[in-house]
């Protein structure tokens, strides 16, 4: 059976493996690393044959690509909004980190040429979510950095969630053909969740993953006094984007939508 949830940690040089090609996680189709840099490190990445993304998550860092440059900032996930470089094959990026720094680099296969973004936060505002349902326990706030729609010529999605304290995600249960990877956070070390895959639960915990294949239900929980905040990262299949509007409910649970909850 294939591994969908892992545990991973950094080695020496800063570098944690989430998904590759031809790891245990390789259903996934994509290449997901995180990575601290300490200030004044300098890490490259340049592939031919596939999009790269780089997803600040903490820190301030210089990123350069062709001939721009931009040096942005976050001082957490929890508190401001995401910069996101995207650019097609063979396009190099240098990342220089400026003070201590987190980022999350997304790869896949990808011979098609774009041109390449920085994604700022006014750019993936934040929007609310399930206010109001399913007894009010549902409630996050969600970005898409980038999709189908808003880049047709990537093969991958990009976006993040925060979830309030105590509360549901990716709920009703749903499925989509592609597959999936989240990546979680909290804002407190001994933060805590709960993350399905079909039939599975697993504890997600601070720097933890999910691997979600195609077809699985995949709701999430976090435990009250936390925040919880995930990365979504979804594959296209070839000739099957995931889009928007492509959210499969499990049919058990749509009478949610219209019951009172006291």
């Amino acid at each position: 059976m294939k591994k969908v949830f892992g545990y991973p940690v950094y080695d020496e040089n800063g570098e944690k493996i989430l998904t590759t090609y031809d790891n245990e996680y390789s259903d996934m189709l994509m290449d997901i690393r995180v990575y601290r840099m300490k200030p004044g490190t300098v890490r490259e990445f340049c592939r031919e044959g596939e999009e790269v993304a780089v997803l600040l998550l903490s820190g301030k860092i210089t990123l350069a690509w062709e001939d721009q440059s931009a040096t942005v900032s976050r001082r957490s996930v929890f508190t401001e909004g995401p910069y996101a470089l995207h650019v097609s094959t063979g396009t190099k990026i240098c990342v220089t980190a400026v003070e201590e720094s987190e980022i999350l680099v997304q790869c896949t296969h990808n011979d098609r040429t774009f041109a390449s973004r920085l994604y700022k936060p006014e750019d993936a505002p934040w929007g609310y979510s399930s206010v109001g349902k399913f007894g009010n326990v549902a409630k996050r706030r969600v970005n898409t950095i980038f999709d189908h729609d808003i880049q047709p010529m990537s093969n991958m999605v990009l976006g993040e969630v925060l979830n309030d304290r105590g509360n549901w995600s990716g709920y009703l249960p749903h499925r989509h053909p592609q597959p999936e990877t989240y990546y979680f956070m909290f804002d407190r070390p001994e933060g805590f969740g709960a993350s399905f895959v079909g039939d599975q639960v697993f504890k997600s915990v601070d720097g933890s993953f999910s691997a979600i294949p195609g077809g699985e239900l995949h709701p999430q929980a976090v435990a009250p006094g936390f925040q919880m905040y995930t990365c979504w990262m979804i594959r296209h299949l070839d000739g099957n984007p995931w889009l928007q509007t492509d959210r499969c409910e499990d049919e058990r649970y749509v009478w949610m939508h219209d019951a009172k909850f006291e």
